[in-house]
């Protein structure tokens, strides 16, 4: 352990008898190749006996080292992480969580290196994970030259302090990595919004974390000093920055419901898109109205609300929209400051609740996406299930999980597939919109 947090590669112990003279000399050194044998002891030698130089033991150790040392893929702009999940449910619940966040992480172009998952009958309060397996993830960081830890659980700010007082790595959890996701695919004025003031309030609180600048040396009585004035300016700024950030999306709101008012009086019914991430509301929407909204394979591919018409097969013109989409664990300062986009979805007239069939997670996923509906209060609504990605399952399957959930299947790919899913939702629009009958 001294050798991990003392950030050492060798050490060597002499030890003394009692009569004040030495013993032996003891050596350990870290082994770059690591395995199950994370270091080696040196044979003990009598000092006087010792070879006359450890520096071809060092250069020896160095060299080894810089083999077995990754290509840089930090210095290309892309970090190289390590994902930890400390949690006290079923390591089959453990590991369904971790691989949603390494497919966050793949979203947010990160190199996964390793994944490490433990069980805890009690969560440590302090560190998240116990202090030896925090030396072994630093043993398997310095093997494998990563520099990010990602944690699945939030973490508040005295355990990031003290995770990091161990480490040089940067640490950050689950919420900081969806926030940096939509910071890098919100492409609109008001996601761009939404999204800086969604970073202010998780950052807020961690002020002040490891910052050498802000000095407690000198000044005042007691806590005052340039450290506490600092702090005090910087919670300052962040303050009067989400003021000002709320008034502009007090006004983007405002531009969304004047739209809204015009979109009602050219009566046009509205279909909202909602659903888990990644399961193709996108691609539904770009093969629906022969669009081209970016639609990828990971999650978070789409942040910004997107609307469009659409033409029912009966002479029937419709307006339908793409919304954000929806994870487990959404973080609250996420959802709440993505109000004004999710607005749109209290204007709907029916929702369309698009499912990823194909994944073996989604009834959970299911659930994740009607809880969210609850909280904001849209099961008023009447709600279309549509599974989708028929195409990566057996038919039988597919129509069997149709009927337990009384859904329609589509493959978001294939408009021929779409034929039960179209008539069923303009059957549900002309019951709530009798203009359109």
């Amino acid at each position: 352990m001294d050798l991990l947090f003392l950030r050492l590669d060798l050490m060597a112990v002499l030890k003394v008898q009692p009569d004040g003279l030495p013993e032996k000399l003891y050596g350990v050194h870290l082994l770059p190749a690591g395995g199950e044998e994370q270091w080696h002891y040196l044979p003990p030698v009598v000092p006087a006996l010792q070879p006359p130089s450890c520096l071809e033991l060092i250069t020896a150790l160095e060299t080894e080292f810089a083999k077995l040392r990754p290509v840089r893929e930090v210095d290309q702009g892309r970090d190289r992480a390590i994902l930890v999940s400390v949690t006290t449910l079923s390591r089959k619940s453990g590991q369904e969580s971790m691989d949603e966040l390494i497919e966050l992480a793949r979203s947010d172009d990160v190199v996964v290196l390793d994944t490490v998952i433990q069980r805890r009958n009690q969560i440590n309060p302090r560190l998240i994970l116990g202090k030896g397996k925090l030396g072994e993830l630093m043993l398997t960081a310095l093997r494998l030259n990563a520099n990010l830890l990602i944690f699945d659980q939030e973490l508040n700010p005295s355990q990031i302090r003290s995770i990091t007082d161990h480490t040089d790595m940067r640490v950050i959890d689950r919420t900081q990595l969806i926030l940096d996701i939509f910071a890098r695919r919100a492409l609109s004025r008001e996601g761009k919004l939404q999204i800086e003031m969604a970073q202010l309030k998780y950052m807020l609180p961690r002020l002040g974390m490891r910052d050498d600048a802000l000095s407690r040396l000198t000044g005042g009585i007691g806590g005052r000093g340039p450290g506490e004035t600092k702090l005090e300016v910087d919670r300052r700024r962040i303050n009067d920055r989400l003021t000002k950030l709320g008034q502009r999306l007090k006004e983007v709101s405002r531009e969304r419901y004047n739209r809204r008012a015009r979109r009602r009086k050219r009566d046009l019914p509205v279909l909202s898109l909602v659903g888990y991430t990644n399961a193709g509301k996108s691609t539904l929407l770009n093969t629906l109205t022969s669009s081209e909204i970016v639609a990828e394979d990971k999650l978070f591919a789409t942040l910004d609300p997107t609307s469009r018409r659409l033409r029912f097969p009966e002479e029937m013109e419709v307006i339908i929209t793409d919304t954000v989409g929806f994870i487990r664990n959404l973080p609250a300062d996420l959802l709440q400051a993505f109000k004004a986009t999710l607005e749109e979805l209290h204007e709907a007239d029916v929702l369309v609740h698009v499912v990823d069939v194909g994944n073996p997670r989604f009834v959970d996923q299911m659930q994740v996406v009607d809880d969210l509906l609850r909280e904001l209060e849209l099961t008023g609504i009447p709600c279309l299930r549509l599974f989708n990605k028929i195409d990566l399952v057996g038919r039988e399957y597919a129509a069997r999980m149709a009927a337990e959930f009384d859904a329609k299947l589509i493959s978001a790919r294939d408009a021929e597939t779409f034929g039960p899913f179209l008539a069923e939702a303009q059957r549900l629009v002309r019951e709530r919109w009798p203009l359109a009958r």
